[in-house]
């Protein structure tokens, strides 16, 4: 299988190399915003936006022109990858990932890419880039694979590089064989389903009040002054170092997770919608925004969808896999009887089944249920589809599904039929496709386009094979 890989390393350039970077990131930055603004206008104007093609021919005639000569001083390739970063922004946008491109500032995310011509001096710890030369890097890792494009970013004063590489590996036979379920918190950072816990960091917390002196230090500069930039620089200093401590600790509570368990099961959190602003406005002003607000930050301060991200990609790697599974139900639904009320969590911590009288703390309660959703999924694999059909609706008449039915979507008695896991989905592969509605084949589930999701508790849709 081929895997692509980033290594990222810290350059050590020298003067005149740390101003033609800056030149370079000021030209794609330059670039990108006029390009943006450029297909702004065209669609106010009611025209068609331009395409990658239509923007590089642009480029070519912003480089003739005396006010924008300078261009030319960057790498063209490297400014025809701003232009590829606005169609991705858009296409983005259009495919609902990604808010409508903004315009980039100066300072934010200073970037510039190179698709071809670098050499790489692995022995030397160099890197040479073209119009910058030869360049230093601190080297702590081997780059493993072939170069394909590497990045130059600004970050906290410093300047990285990122080397992305691809090569071909071995399909890999994950080391372990367990199958472990996750409650993400704030209280606990994550819950496992055998009763372990891992603490959270809370990083920003922990550097907040330095921060805030920095901060309030900085508005009394007057701004672009010698000693505001020195005072930005500083509150710069203490975010880089929040989210690389944070950044650290992801990576080290990912691996251990990683190694000692082949699926991992966590629920699928809309991290966006729990952080979302509670103060309203002066119509409607919102209530609780200060409480609203520190959660807001102890949310956002765990870093959940980075932790779900790095889990992902090395679970891959190590050939295991990442179920991403509803959270709906899971914290008020007993595992041992399966009683759903929302009776069952007294508290915040506390689960007790009004039903069956089981007790524990509701973060495991809630990890359990992700493994055994999980469970649930894959034990269906096993079984004829019919039997299943039969199973869950004989006692009910008017959702008993007729043989001809079934036939007619492509299935038979005797045929079994794959139903495949793969990240919180199951994929049922019939004879041939057709359009028929299957409703609540397990405990509830939705799909489209034959792909089919197994909720909890209630059915939530209907499967189209």
């Amino acid at each position: 299988m081929k895997r692509l890989q980033a290594f990222k390393y810290e350059l050590q350039p020298n003067g005149e190399q740390a101003r033609s970077m800056r030149r370079f990131a000021g030209s794609c930055r330059f670039v990108f915003n006029k390009a943006l603004a450029m297909q702004k206008a065209i669609y106010e104007g009611g025209e068609k936006k331009l395409g990658y093609a239509g923007l590089c021919k642009e480029l070519t005639t912003w480089k003739t022109q005396p006010e924008t000569a300078w261009l030319k001083e960057t790498h063209s390739q490297v400014l025809q990858q701003s232009l590829k970063d606005l169609e991705r922004a858009y296409k983005n946008f259009f495919d609902k990932r990604a808010d409508f491109p903004r315009f980039k500032k100066k300072g934010m995310g200073d970037s510039f890419r190179y698709p071809q011509g670098c050499k790489l001096d692995q022995s030397n710890s160099r890197v040479f880039l073209p119009k910058l030369g030869w360049l230093k890097y601190r080297n702590s890792r081997d780059v493993l694979g072939t170069v394909s494009n590497i990045t130059v970013s600004a970050n906290g004063g410093k300047w990285f590089v990122s080397i992305q590489t691809e090569r071909e590996v071995e399909q890999p036979v994950h080391p372990a064989t367990s199958i472990v379920g996750i409650d993400v918190g704030i209280t606990r950072f994550a819950t496992l389903s055998d009763g372990s816990h891992i603490e959270p960091l809370n990083t920003f917390r922990k550097h907040q009040q330095r921060l805030v002196r920095y901060q309030r230090a900085l508005s009394r500069k007057t701004k672009f002054s010698s000693n505001w930039k020195k005072a930005k620089a500083r509150v710069q200093k203490i975010h880089t170092r929040i989210a690389n401590v944070r950044k650290d600790f992801l990576h080290k509570t990912t691996t251990t997770i990683s190694k000692n368990h082949a699926i991992v099961c966590i629920e699928d959190l809309q991290v966006r919608n729990m952080s979302k602003s509670e103060a309203g406005s002066s119509d409607s002003p919102g209530r609780n925004v200060k409480a609203k607000s520190g959660l807001n930050k102890s949310i956002l301060d765990q870093g959940w969808f980075e932790f779900r991200r790095q889990l992902e990609y090395k679970q891959v790697w190590l050939g295991g896999d990442v179920l991403a599974v509803p959270a709906r139900n899971t914290s008020r639904t007993c595992p041992a009887c399966g009683h759903v009320s929302a009776d069952n969590r007294q508290t915040q911590a506390k689960f007790a089944c009004v039903d069956c009288g089981y007790e524990n703390n509701a973060d495991v309660v809630g990890a359990i249920n992700f493994r055994a959703m999980y469970l649930q999924c894959r034990n269906i694999n096993r079984r004829n589809l019919m039997e299943a059909v039969i199973r869950k609706w004989g006692n009910s008449p008017a959702l008993r599904l007729p043989t001809s039915a079934l036939k007619e979507a492509g299935y038979h008695l005797e045929q079994k039929v794959d139903l495949i896991v793969s990240r919180g989905r199951i994929i049922i592969q019939p004879l041939k496709k057709v359009e028929y509605d299957l409703d609540a084949l397990v405990g509830g589930v939705t799909a489209s386009n034959g792909h089919s999701e197994f909720g909890f508790g209630k059915p939530v849709g209907k499967e189209v094979l």
